[in-house]
């Protein structure tokens, strides 16, 4: 389940040590973390969505830790070149993967992979959740969620819903909707979102999920019609859009997320240390003020609350890979 924000007041009281382990590094204590430059590792290209936040946490977290923090683009492969990477690096604190909801998916779409997302990785922090939301295009005759159900089990098989890119979120979400109300629609996957929008807007497609902050300018100027949230609650920035999970379908929850992850073996003190700067970051004004606007909801968590949702995120997007009937490669 999503971390509720009153965990962002816990984290800070647990956070009071701080201070010291500062003050253990500043004093020269052998041991003491960090005492290089870290590797941030993304499998996504400079200058997207994720790897916009994941810059902005980044540089906060140099300053909190007193060394640079150095993004390291690795792409491709669905992302499992950047995790492998990491998997496989030395269990130092010094190469972290910085991932989103694909870490996820990936396991459910590939009979093998050469790493175990639960086995070779741990978990450290889940620093920002980004809803999603289910759009219309413009052209379409339906005015709210209720009546885009009822359109589209009037036409079964006649629309078609965009995505990124078979087997990622905006498709994998949009199956298990698809699913829970037994409807059927035809499935136009593209090379990433900007293009599915842009199809959306013309009326090529007629339906499309993708995450809020991405969603937001098209919502306001009118462009596409904001049909539900894609998730258990409404969101600020779009507060009077009603949620799936609300009535329509209980419990429906299908969001993007950002998490952070070192290799397996990594000793516990520079887990938690790392887990504590994050948790901080996070927690500044300055950051919150500039992505919460935007839909994403930043938050502290603890490395066994984001092992927790990890978990279950493997077993969702499994039932959402079965849901769609792709074969895993």
């Amino acid at each position: 389940m999503p971390l509720q924000r009153r965990h962002l007041l816990h984290a800070a009281g647990a956070l009071a040590i701080s201070p010291l382990m500062q003050a253990a590094r500043a004093a020269g204590e052998p041991n003491a973390w960090p005492q290089k430059p870290i590797r941030l590792v993304l499998p996504y290209a400079a200058g997207g969505p994720t790897d916009v936040v994941a810059r902005a946490i980044g540089f906060r977290l140099a300053q909190l830790l007193g060394q640079p923090v150095v993004v390291d683009n690795r792409t491709g492969a669905s992302g499992n070149i950047a995790t492998e990477f990491v998997a496989r690096s030395a269990p130092d604190g010094y190469t972290v993967l910085y991932h989103s909801s694909g870490l996820a998916i990936s396991p459910a779409l590939h009979r093998r992979l050469p790493y175990d997302t639960l086995r070779d990785l741990v978990p450290v922090a889940l620093p920002a959740l980004i809803p999603t939301v289910l759009m219309a295009s413009p052209k379409l005759p339906v005015g709210n969620i209720e009546e885009f159900v009822r359109y589209i089990r009037a036409n079964p098989g006649r629309l078609s819903y965009g995505s990124g890119g078979q087997g990622n979120v905006t498709h994998l979400g949009v199956a298990l909707f698809l699913q829970a109300l037994q409807l059927d629609a035809l499935h136009v996957p593209y090379k990433g979102t900007a293009p599915a929008m842009a199809d959306l807007m013309s009326g090529q497609t007629q339906f499309l999920l993708d995450a809020v902050n991405s969603s937001l300018p098209f919502i306001r100027d009118g462009r596409v019609r904001a049909l539900a949230v894609a998730g258990k609650s409404r969101v600020a920035v779009l507060p009077g859009v009603p949620a799936l999970g609300e009535s329509l379908i209980p419990g429906f929850d299908a969001p993007t997320w950002h998490g952070l992850l070192v290799p397996a073996g990594t000793p516990p003190a520079v887990v938690q240390a790392l887990n504590e700067a994050v948790n901080r970051a996070v927690a500044d004004p300055a950051l919150r003020g500039q992505f919460e606007p935007q839909g994403v909801l930043l938050q502290a968590s603890t490395p066994a609350q984001f092992g927790s949702y990890l978990r279950a995120e493997l077993r969702r997007w499994a039932g959402a890979v079965q849901a769609a009937r792709i074969e895993p490669e």
